[in-house]
């Protein structure tokens, strides 16, 4: 090595200490940490989607509990209960839009809220004692959660039809529970039943979630 070799090599040492310092890394070192950030921020990205469809399916537990303890009772609040509980339903299918498109997502909401409202008037005959219109509900609410998971199957292959359908007819039971064990005064039957409502209606979330992920890979 000559003495300009040498002269030279002195000035770059120091700057590249510098450059260290500041936390410059060479290109390899930059393009690995790239690797590692975009998987990571894919999998953040499914987190948050999975928390999202959690919160509407949970409020749709929520609600629907605020709505049987308000109309059971009869207090004032009934009406404010059922209109945010109606309100989740447009939400849930509007978050469908993106992925299944405007008749889909439309037609979803149109189902849950059809769920909702059968229920309302299956509450209301278990209120009056009314047997005939008891089992009217019943079997509306039934038809209605057969149309649900047809429609779930045809827009996702990872949502079979019988799964769902064993799955909607779960949540229907034990809806139905919580509105005669509250009507009935039966606190600790009434306070399972939701318990085991919510906890169930958690796992469909994450299941429909997951089954979102897997259809799009690319979207979520």
């Amino acid at each position: 090595m000559n003495m300009r070799t040498t002269m030279n090599a002195a000035r770059l040492i120091p700057a590249l200490l510098a450059v260290s310092a500041l936390g410059g890394a060479p290109r390899g070192a930059a393009g690995a940490e790239i690797l590692v950030e975009a998987p990571m921020a894919a999998e953040n990205k499914r987190t948050a989607f999975r928390k999202s469809m959690r919160k509407l399916w949970a409020e749709h537990a929520i609600w629907t509990r605020a709505y049987i303890v308000a109309a059971a009772a009869g207090t004032p609040d009934t009406a404010a209960a059922a209109s945010r509980l109606l309100r989740n339903q447009r939400e849930i299918g509007a978050a469908f839009v993106p992925y299944y498109g405007d008749e889909t997502g439309a037609k979803l909401g149109r189902l849950v809220k059809e769920h909702v409202l059968i229920g309302a008037d299956l509450l209301a005959a278990l209120k009056k004692g009314d047997e005939n219109k008891r089992r009217t509900a019943d079997r509306l609410w039934q038809e209605n959660a057969v149309e649900l998971a047809a429609l779930l199957d045809a827009a996702n292959p990872h949502w079979p039809k019988q799964a769902y359908e064993e799955m909607f007819r779960h949540h229907l039971a034990l809806t139905a529970r919580q509105m005669t064990a509250r009507l009935g005064k039966k606190w600790e039957e009434d306070i399972a039943a939701f318990d085991e409502a919510y906890s169930e209606i958690l796992t469909m979330a994450d299941d429909l979630a997951d089954g979102m992920i897997k259809q799009f890979p690319e979207k979520i």
